[in-house]
């Protein structure tokens, strides 16, 4: 068999989410934690607007999560520790020879690296709970890695980061070579383009090392949207100016050299804690929808709907504010995982 991840923006059967609980992410004062619910809570709700959204639910916060998210967002009950589902859930794939199977990987999830300050007990057991729920295949995989950290075009590429799948913290013995062989295994990637690194903010002590989804992204084979810091105050106007120096002389799986198209980060540089990772970049693809990101700019907020409007024709963009998610460790794709349709018996030999 050949298991392929489809790119995101295939159609989906629906999104995988998980409903936050009380601790160290999500806030210490009530105010804060409201903050965190309602967030999470609008990000649901926007998605819902377009395919249906599976919200997983610790028993802990039953009441709240379905009072909160009503009769939009359908509920499994299940222990939550980290609630990043993009993260902790499994990277749902196809085998293109038996249109009727759904896969699901199950990654390694050690909490982005095992730091001291994350939970992880419950979340490493998300991917194979939400694979058991909707039926699909297990796909068991040895390498620590998480869903934020791999963007694909459906077609065979992969982008990574050294700093993310090399990671010692994560997988202290692997080298590319090694790496590369286990995504042709489980996504059925055929050519790794790797980042150096990723945004700066994301190397602190509450950061993933370098994800990609709030770097870059493939829009359509060929064709990449690129975070675009154009302060040079911010350290990552450095970082995204050799990144796009890099990408523009990497080619695909099919060979084609990347269009890179920049996508401009908001005007706010810093909040209480450094230099913000801000990033348009970090948006999810729906069924004829964009759910984005927003930060309290309004030209910088609706300069980026255009753009991702004219890389995804046909889909209608909207925006949630995502400053209470980046404040907390990620952004609306860091929360998501879609899970594809699968193709039909009749759609043997097309791309999903």
């Amino acid at each position: 068999m050949t298991w392929r991840m489809p790119a995101e923006t295939a159609r989906h059967d629906r999104t995988w989410m998980a409903f936050p609980v009380e601790g160290q992410t999500l806030g210490e004062s009530a105010a804060e934690r409201e903050e965190g619910y309602a967030t999470w809570t609008a990000v649901a709700h926007a998605v819902a607007e377009f395919e249906p959204v599976t919200m997983v639910v610790d028993p802990s916060e039953r009441e709240r999560a379905r009072r909160m998210l009503g009769s939009a967002v359908e509920i499994v009950e299940a222990p939550v520790d980290e609630f990043w589902m993009r993260d902790s859930g499994p990277t749902f794939v196809i085998d293109d020879e038996r249109p009727g199977v759904l896969g699901a990987v199950d990654w390694i999830f050690n909490g982005w690296g095992a730091p001291a300050w994350s939970e992880w007990t419950h979340a490493g057991q998300h991917a194979r709970l939400v694979a058991g729920a909707v039926g699909a295949e297990l796909v068991s995989s040895a390498l620590v890695n998480e869903g934020g950290g791999i963007h694909v075009d459906g077609e065979g590429t992969v982008l990574l980061t050294e700093t993310v799948q090399l990671d010692p913290r994560r997988n202290p013995y692997a080298d590319r070579q090694r790496v590369e062989a286990e995504m042709l295994r489980t996504i059925g990637a055929t050519k790794a383009v790797w980042l150096p690194r990723g945004l700066t903010r994301d190397y602190d002590d509450f950061g993933t090392n370098g994800h990609v989804d709030i770097v870059a992204t493939i829009v359509s084979p060929g064709r990449l949207l690129l975070h675009d810091q154009q302060n040079p105050e911010h350290p990552d106007h450095a970082v995204t100016r050799d990144l796009r120096a890099l990408l523009e002389q990497q080619t695909d799986a099919a060979g084609r050299r990347f269009e890179v198209i920049g996508l401009p980060a908001p005007s706010t540089l810093r909040d209480d804690e450094g230099f913000v990772d801000w990033s348009y970049v970090n948006h999810l693809v729906t069924n004829d929808g964009v759910v984005a990101c927003g930060f309290g700019d309004d030209s910088a907020d609706a300069a980026a709907r255009e753009i991702l409007a004219e890389a995804y024709p046909g889909r209608r963009v909207v925006t949630v504010d995502a400053r209470p998610l980046f404040d907390r460790g990620g952004g609306i794709h860091c929360i998501t995982q879609q899970q594809p349709a699968l193709p039909t018996a009749s759609a043997t030999g097309t791309r999903a």
